[in-house]
C-alpha cells in the first residue's frame, strides 16, 4: 500500500506538470493567435484607410478644373527627372491653374464685345507670360527711384547749406 501512495503522488505530480505544460502551451498559443489577430486587424485598418483616401482623392478630383493626369504630365515634363510630386502639390497646382484661367476670363469679360479676339487674349495673359520681364522692369524702376531720392537728398543739403551761408552773410552786414 505504501508503494501505491508514492505512485499515486508521482502520477498526480506528473498530471499536474503535464497540465501546467498544457496550460502554458495553450496560453502561448492564445498569445500567438491574439498577436496574429491584432496584426490582421491593423492590416485591414490600414487597407480601409487607404481605400478611404483613394475615395476622397477621387471625390476631390471631380472638383478639379483640369484632368489631374494632364497637369501631372506637364509638371513632370518641366521638372527634373529625380523629383517626386506629392498628391497635395498635384491638386494645388490644378486649383492654381483653374484660378489663373478664371482671372483671365474675368478680364476678357470686361470687354464690351460678344466675340473674344486673339488680341484681347494676348492683353489678358500679358502679366502671366511676361512676369520675368515685369519683375526686371520693377527692379529697374526701384533703382531709378533710389537714385532720384539720393539726388533729392543732395539738393536738399545744398539748399540748406546755401541758405545758411546767406543767413550768416546777412547778419554780418548789419
Amino acid at each position: 500500500m505504501n508503494n501505491e501512495l508514492p505512485e499515486k503522488e508521482s502520477q498526480e505530480e506528473l498530471q499536474d506538470e503535464s497540465s501546467e505544460e498544457l496550460l502554458k502551451e495553450s496560453q502561448e498559443d492564445l498569445e500567438d493567435e491574439s498577436s496574429e489577430l491584432q496584426e490582421d486587424l491593423e492590416d485591414e485598418s490600414s487597407e480601409l484607410q487607404e481605400d478611404l483616401e483613394d475615395e476622397s482623392s477621387e471625390e476631390s478630383q471631380e472638383d478639379l478644373p483640369f484632368a489631374k493626369a494632364e497637369v501631372v504630365r506637364l509638371m513632370k515634363k518641366n521638372l527634373d527627372s529625380d523629383k517626386m510630386i506629392r498628391e497635395r502639390v498635384k491638386v494645388e497646382m490644378n486649383i492654381f491653374l483653374g484660378e489663373v484661367l478664371e482671372r483671365v476670363c474675368e478680364q476678357l469679360n470686361e470687354y464690351p464685345y460678344t466675340t473674344i479676339e486673339y488680341e484681347m487674349l494676348k492683353e489678358s495673359i500679358y502679366p502671366y507670360k511676361n512676369i520675368v520681364r515685369i519683375n526686371e522692369e520693377k527692379e529697374r524702376i526701384l533703382k531709378h527711384l533710389d537714385a532720384i531720392k539720393a539726388d533729392c537728398d543732395a539738393l536738399s543739403l545744398d539748399v540748406k547749406r546755401t541758405l545758411r551761408l546767406k543767413d550768416i552773410d546777412v547778419e554780418d552786414e548789419f
